[in-house]
């Protein structure tokens, strides 16, 4: 006999109560003090979203999500059979709170949801009739005006025990652990703002989750958050495609209620948002190009645009991580905190109840919009995605002492975690001020690592050498590619300016690196674009050293992560070509790199060491010394039509910048090399030699707009010289000009 929801829903629970939870026996799971490497995912939508519905779909659910994680074949929603290659160790299924699961149980005539009278309105047969729900549906979530039929908490809360209950029965602490969790999917204006949000424990939830529909603003999911460990429910919440925010995930000035950033909404933050996704198919979140022009490695799955508009950008400055870590160093030094201590996961955001993490097996990430190889390289544009410059699916990893909810989910509260692109490559990061070479050849390494530092997450304790020192291991994905190179990214901050540089530290074969530019030559490539296939070589199965930084200056302020690179493998749009017998499109790469970053680890000098620091000059200073901004006609006068003569006191490079009359600005640098790597984001904001920007003297200010985020210069004389003070360098007088020249 067949057993209707309610019966299924119960024999779940009980389960879930019963047989599992006997099973989360310390005994059962072997603890490991050095930690294991775990791969999972936090971000997996399943036919309980709305967007995933719509799209096809329609019957694979929250259970199917688990079957496919564990290894057991599952339904496409184009109809083909699906499996995972190698089952995962974690998965937390992230449905959308707003309005979870109704569509899909409206129209399953064994759910008790089906049978409440606001379930006609949602009952749809076409893709028509699926569109016109879908629309009144979304309406309400934009208007922020709840459909109190379907919110109601015995109506939202009983498919939030219905998503527990299916969570509890698959997890096999020791073996397989699964999360209750959804996402929060606050997006006004089409920004991205959404959170995934994770509880320690199945046993110690809320009611009903905190949605959008309740609030779009992060600062109220905090509050709520804060409420539930109050009341015993252990929970985080990780952002994601900060790439897609239009510069709002990474704020510097005002929270998302408009207020000044404090020293309080930081430590919200970091309460409540330990991690973010680096990876995921709608492209990286860790740099851009033109954020990082010295990057060699920056132009990596980037996609840019806001969510449902077509042929849009979204902003770049406050959109991705890296720059995020700096602005925290800057916001530490200058106002006391820093609210971007936060670490990394990879992920997947798949509409398809299951991710594909290989390039060679992709079955696309959003139902019948991408589900067949004609379809993926048409080049169609959907709700502002680009389907040709979606990818595979991020994977998050953590380092934790066993397979169980408790242990992996203390290692994503510490932070000890990594992402990757997809693929299963182990990287670990230590970093402390005794570590010594030939601590690699000992067995107990990893041991004397833990005892004598911090692993990635951490903050490196109180300065004992002259500079900290990092042990960074990577090994490679036994089923893909080999590793072409580990790199150390470091980032700091001077007097408001932040800098980084990237630094190769471990790498295969013979090669060295070129003195004269400082790079590390290309690792080669095997890849055979027509047929698709590639060589494994080149490159190495395990990279690992010791590295001491050779820049380390005690008095600022910084921040270390690792990036591990593949050897080039084909794309899978390469895959699809060969497929297809075409060939690949040449608007996205035919080859990848694919790679894992690690969570950071953070210095913060001491104040004996800070006061030994050449500290910059303040506005509040230079107010305080009687000097007085320009206004706008004396901006006019001063500038307009001119060439500016400036010098940067923080690097002691010197520009010419020409303030145009027709509305251009033309920096122009006075040196005699190349700008160096360690300022590239001083070269981002101020322009590289001979580039041009449109400007405007708005409010007594010269005011540039660069990649959508405009950039303010406040001129102030004192005596007879003239400083110039940016609006993003946290309250620092920056720069010494001279007396104008009129432009020919």
């Amino acid at each position: 006999m067949r057993r209707t929801w309610r019966q299924r829903f119960l024999t779940t629970t009980i389960l879930g109560a019963g047989l599992f939870g006997l099973a989360a026996s310390p005994a059962f799971a072997q603890r490991n003090p050095e930690r294991n490497a775990y791969f999972g995912q936090t971000h997996q939508h399943t036919s309980w979203s709305l967007d995933a519905y719509i799209i096809g779909n329609t019957l694979a659910g929250p259970e199917d999500a688990y079957k496919y994680a564990i290894g057991q074949p599952i339904r496409h929603p184009a109809g083909y059979m699906i499996k995972i290659g190698r089952p995962l160790d974690f998965e937390g299924v992230t449905d959308h709170s707003e309005y979870a699961g109704m569509m899909s149980l409206a129209n399953d005539p064994s759910s008790p949801i089906s049978k409440l009278p606001i379930a006609q309105k949602l009952k749809a047969k076409t893709q028509q009739e699926i569109n016109k729900v879908f629309q009144y549906l979304a309406a309400s979530i934009a208007k922020q005006q709840p459909i109190k039929e379907l919110t109601d908490p015995k109506v939202a809360g009983t498919v939030w025990q219905q998503n527990n209950a299916i969570a509890d029965k698959y997890n096999k602490p020791g073996k397989f652990t699964t999360f209750c969790a959804y996402e929060w999917t606050s997006m006004p204006n089409n920004q991205n703002m959404h959170r995934n949000v994770f509880f320690k424990d199945c046993a110690k939830v809320p009611v009903a989750p905190f949605s959008a529909l309740d609030s779009d603003k992060a600062e109220d999911l905090w509050a709520w958050m804060n409420d539930q460990r109050k009341a015993g429910n252990e929970v985080l919440a990780i952002s994601h495609n900060a790439n897609l925010s239009n510069g709002l995930m990474f704020p510097v000035d005002v929270d998302g209620k408009g207020r000044p950033i404090d020293s309080a909404w930081a430590r919200e933050r970091l309460a409540n948002e330990p991690l973010t996704e680096i990876k995921q198919v709608k492209g990286t979140s860790e740099t851009h190009p033109d954020l990082s022009p010295n990057d060699e490695f920056a132009n990596f799955e980037i996609m840019n645009y806001l969510i449902g508009i077509d042929n849009s950008s979204a902003k770049l400055i406050g959109g991705y991580a890296r720059q995020a870590y700096l602005d925290g160093l800057a916001m530490q030094d200058a106002r006391g905190y820093n609210p971007y201590k936060f670490g990394f996961v990879g992920a997947g955001d798949s509409h398809n109840t299951a991710a594909n993490f290989t390039q060679s097996n992709y079955f696309g990430d959003h139902g019948l919009m991408d589900a067949t190889p004609q379809s993926r390289l048409a080049g169609r544009i959907e709700s502002g995605m680009n389907i040709l410059e979606t990818g595979t699916s991020g994977l998050g990893g953590v380092w934790a002492e066993e397979n169980t909810r408790a242990s992996i989910f203390e290692a994503m509260q510490r932070k000890e975690t990594f992402g990757t692109s997809g693929v299963r490559i182990k990287v670990r990061l230590f970093g402390g001020w005794e570590y010594q070479p030939e601590m690699l050849k000992q067995k107990d390494w990893v041991k004397v690592a833990y005892a004598g530092g911090v692993p990635m997450g951490g903050d490196l304790p109180a300065v004992k050498g002259k500079a900290p020192s990092f042990i960074v291991q990577a090994v490679k994905d036994p089923e893909d590619g080999n590793l072409d190179r580990i790199q150390i990214v470091k980032g700091w901050t001077k007097n408001g300016q932040t800098f980084e540089k990237i630094y190769d530290v471990a790498w295969s074969g013979g090669r060295k690196i070129d003195p004269a530019t400082g790079k590390l030559p290309p690792v080669g490539n095997t890849v055979d674009i027509l047929n698709a296939t590639y060589k494994n070589t080149i490159g190495a199965v395990e990279l690992k050293q010791v590295w001491t930084d050779p820049d380390f200056d005690p008095a600022l302020q910084a921040v270390y992560y690792a990036r591990v690179l593949q050897i080039p493998t084909p794309r899978w749009s390469t895959y699809d070509a060969k497929k297809l017998g075409v060939l690949p499109p040449s608007n996205v790469a035919s080859t990848i790199q694919e790679r894992a970053w690690t969570s950071p680890i953070w210095y913060t000098p001491s104040e004996t060491a800070r006061a030994t620091a050449s500290r910059g000059l303040t506005v509040a200073e230079l107010k305080q010394r009687g000097a007085m901004a320009l206004d706008e006609a004396q901006l006019k006068e001063f500038a307009l039509g001119k060439t500016l003569k400036v010098r940067n006191t923080v690097t002691g490079k010197n520009f010419d910048i020409l303030y145009g009359a027709d509305g251009r600005r033309v920096v122009t640098e006075v040196a005699d090399k190349a700008p160096s790597a360690a300022q590239s984001f001083e070269v981002m904001h101020n322009g590289v030699t001979g580039s041009t920007a449109t400007y405007i003297i708005r409010d007594g200010q010269l005011v540039t707009t660069i990649d959508k985020t405009p950039f303010a210069v406040t001129v102030y004389k004192l005596d007879d010289k003239y400083f110039g003070a940016r609006s993003n360098e946290f309250g620092y007088v920056n720069y010494e000009v001279e007396e104008p020249k009129i432009a020919n």
